[in-house]
């Protein structure tokens, strides 16, 4: 738990954002920014350096993404609370954050209050989302109909779970086309970002996962 002041570095690539955050974290007396990152792998970087008590991180960055840049923080400094902040409200981000090690979730419009409130939460070992997220994540709790692929592969989105899926009935790129009406090319950008996303070696290795979850047929 920690104690004193609360030690905070920002991961976002806009400097507008990251001076009015700044400004506001400063004005509270036991907040103290002990950083800045631009860019997903700056954050990497600052987090091994810095060792904060909590990190801000938005969602979308040049290069490394919010989501990875968590998962490897995490991996290493497991104690760190991080809080996304982002625009992202949708379920598939969510859910990705907070299986990358996320503890809380708030959009870039919330209330100043509910941003101090996580930070105060999140820096005491406990995980808090904005009013909104937290009406989501119950919404889907109650409603979604669980599935292997949803439960195995949050970090996918709807079109990239079909997509998988598609890969483990084993389509090739050209009739993964034709069954998503799309192009070639619109194709072989799904599965790279499938591959990139499930962290796959290559398509073989996403056909063995997906079929353990319970995709796909179990032809060769």
């Amino acid at each position: 738990m920690t104690t004193g002041v609360i030690r905070i570095l920002l991961a976002d690539d806009h400097k507008f954002f990251r001076d009015g955050v700044r400004t506001l974290l400063n004005s509270v007396h036991d907040f103290e920014v002990v950083g800045e990152a631009v860019n997903g792998e700056d954050a990497v970087g600052l987090a091994m350096e810095v060792k904060p008590d909590v990190i801000l991180m938005d969602l979308q960055m040049p290069g490394l993404n919010g989501v990875e840049a968590t998962r490897r923080i995490v991996d290493i400094l497991p104690n760190v609370g991080i809080i996304v902040v982002t625009m992202f409200e949708d379920t598939d981000s969510v859910l990705a954050a907070m299986r990358a090690g996320a503890r809380g979730y708030i959009l870039k419009d919330a209330d100043e209050d509910v941003l101090l409130r996580s930070i105060r939460s999140v820096a005491h070992g406990e995980a808090l989302f904005s009013p909104s997220i937290a009406r989501r994540l119950l919404t889907y709790l109650a409603d979604v109909t669980p599935s292997a692929s949803r439960l195995s592969f949050p970090e996918l989105t709807e079109r990239e779970r079909e997509v998988l899926a598609l890969i483990a009935d084993g389509l090739n790129n050209q009739e993964l086309a034709d069954r998503l009406g799309c192009s070639l090319k619109t194709a072989r950008n799904h599965v790279s970002n499938v591959l990139s996303k499930l962290h796959a070696v290559d398509r073989n290795e996403a056909i063995a996962r997906a079929r353990a979850a319970g995709l796909g047929s179990s032809r060769s």
